[in-house]
């Protein structure tokens, strides 16, 4: 009827396109989403929470690492699933801050991208702000798989590092030769050895007399008097309590008479305190001043007391044949070594390698069983990884050559469909490969301390050199290369299928889309 007409606009108001725009830009909260968010997040934090307090404790107690990892410290015979799930949800809690915070750059880069010249990067970045939650799944899938890399290449890099420290403190350097003492010589030879870049000769003397002091509370105290030049380059190579050899050269003509600066370890520093204190055997004493402190220092027993002096400052007595050739180099022959060293008609020199003391924690079936499963973790993760890129490209196919399609009649060239397709995956590529990364570093951060590898590493041997529980390191190739790859893989698949788009734009055409 006539009297119904004027009302007919305000009937409209409320009518909307069916569907809506899902922009990841402009979502909303709901009250659903919130409630299932802040669910993962206390899962996480009590995952994150049982692991490292349980987890230190079962391992500690049983000794083995692994356990520690499948069975989060659980009780014996069960298995804390909260604490196993640790690593996937700190992944879930990463995705979950990815998806709320990636709308945000999207949109400059949009703004950006709309003020240059083609249409290329706008069309992409437009359209990947329209994802909305469907690519949330294949986001979660990525960031799952790389932060699954990522942890299980932090076990192996923390063997590896409690290894090396671990035969370092025990060699002292690449290379250990002793005899009691070395004949004269004896440094020269060896630095000719093929390999051999640089050698510190010691003598060491036990049971130093500390003739001022009572060292009842501090026991035996092993001196070293070394060339100070070459054994301040040994200590700040290897990282055992570095120093400046100008702290510890002795003064010109001090020839036993003068006060000598000693690199001294904390019992003994304390013991002298900073005082000119007499030291040294009954026929040739002297005297020193503590001019640095360090906890350990190479050539010294792990955990030991010492007293380090310049050599070239003792009296006659007491600056005799070194009894220690601390060598460093690559590729090192033990033979050779020996060879070089010995005395003809002597009792050949004990000869100790850094590589060999490192391969001699790895002698366990156990223990290489155990780091294969880490490392196939890493294969698996990134395998998993590609495969989610792949068949989220896949699933995204059919839609994204329509709209080339379309593009393509409305004057778009070739060359610039097929660059909108590779620069549209690379927003999903880039965010999962960034989340990946920093959610790999935050679990091997959060969850690390929870893990003991102290068995997998040293198979139950001496730990001298690796202070507390053996935990997971950050290995940068493992937290870094599935990441590059699952970028690399994004755009090496999107080049593919917008080659193969390009020349189907009439069949897709024909094809009747109802959209």
């Amino acid at each position: 009827p006539p009297t119904t007409l004027p009302r007919t606009p305000f009937a409209l108001r409320g009518v909307r396109e069916l569907g809506g725009r899902a922009d990841a830009g402009r979502a909303g909260l709901s009250r659903g989403r919130v409630v299932a968010e802040l669910t993962a997040l206390v899962l996480a934090v009590g995952a994150v929470a049982a692991l490292r307090r349980d987890g230190a404790g079962g391992s500690g107690a049983g000794g083995n690492g692994a356990a520690a990892t499948a069975g989060g410290g659980a009780g014996a015979g069960g298995v804390d699933v909260l604490a196993s799930a640790a690593p996937l949800l700190v992944a879930l809690i990463a995705t979950l801050l990815l998806v709320r915070l990636l709308p945000l750059p999207l949109r400059l880069a949009a703004r950006w991208a709309a003020r240059r010249r083609g249409p290329v990067a706008f069309l992409a970045l437009a359209r990947a702000g329209r994802a909305g939650g469907g690519g949330a799944l294949p986001l979660l899938a990525l960031v799952a798989a790389l932060t699954t890399a990522a942890f299980g290449g932090s076990v192996p890099a923390g063997v590896a590092d409690a290894r090396d420290r671990a035969s370092l403190a025990a060699v002292g350097a690449d290379a250990r030769v002793d005899g009691d003492p070395l004949p004269e010589g004896a440094a020269g030879a060896v630095r000719r050895v093929a390999g051999v870049t640089d050698v510190a000769a010691v003598r060491r003397s036990y049971d130093l007399e500390l003739r001022e002091r009572d060292t009842g509370g501090v026991g035996a105290v092993t001196l070293l008097a070394v060339e100070a030049e070459s054994y301040a380059r040994l200590a700040a190579r290897t990282g055992l309590g570095a120093f400046g050899a100008d702290a510890l050269r002795a003064p010109p003509g001090a020839g036993g008479s003068g006060v000598l600066p000693a690199v001294a370890s904390p019992g003994v520093a304390a013991l002298l305190g900073g005082d000119a204190v007499l030291v040294g055997p009954a026929e040739a004493p002297f005297t020193v001043r503590v001019a640095a402190v360090r906890e350990v220092t190479p050539g010294a027993a792990s955990g030991g007391e010492f007293l380090v002096v310049d050599a070239a400052g003792l009296p006659g007595g007491a600056a005799r044949a070194p009894t220690t050739l601390l060598v460093s180099g690559s590729s090192l022959s033990g033979a050779a070594l020996r060879a070089a060293a010995g005395a003809p008609g002597a009792d050949a020199p004990e000869v100790a390698l850094r590589a060999a003391v490192r391969a001699g924690f790895t002698d366990s079936p156990a223990q290489r069983g155990a780091e294969l499963v880490y490392v196939a973790a890493v294969a698996a993760g990134a395998a998993y990884a590609a495969v989610a890129l792949l068949l989220a490209l896949v699933r995204a196919a059919p839609e994204r050559v329509a709209l080339l399609a379309r593009l393509r009649t409305m004057g778009l060239t070739r060359r610039q469909g097929r660059g909108l397709l590779v620069v549209e995956s690379l927003p999903l590529a880039l965010a999962a490969a960034g989340g990946g990364v920093l959610a790999g570093w935050a679990a091997v951060a959060l969850l690390g301390p929870g893990i003991d590898l102290t068995a997998t590493a040293l198979g139950g041997r001496s730990a001298a050199g690796v202070p507390g529980p053996v935990t997971p390191a950050a290995d940068p190739w493992s937290l870094l290369l599935p990441a590059a790859a699952v970028v690399a893989l994004a755009v090496a698949a999107s080049a593919a299928q917008a080659w193969a788009a390009t020349g189907r734009t009439t069949t897709e055409l024909r094809a009747g889309d109802t959209r």
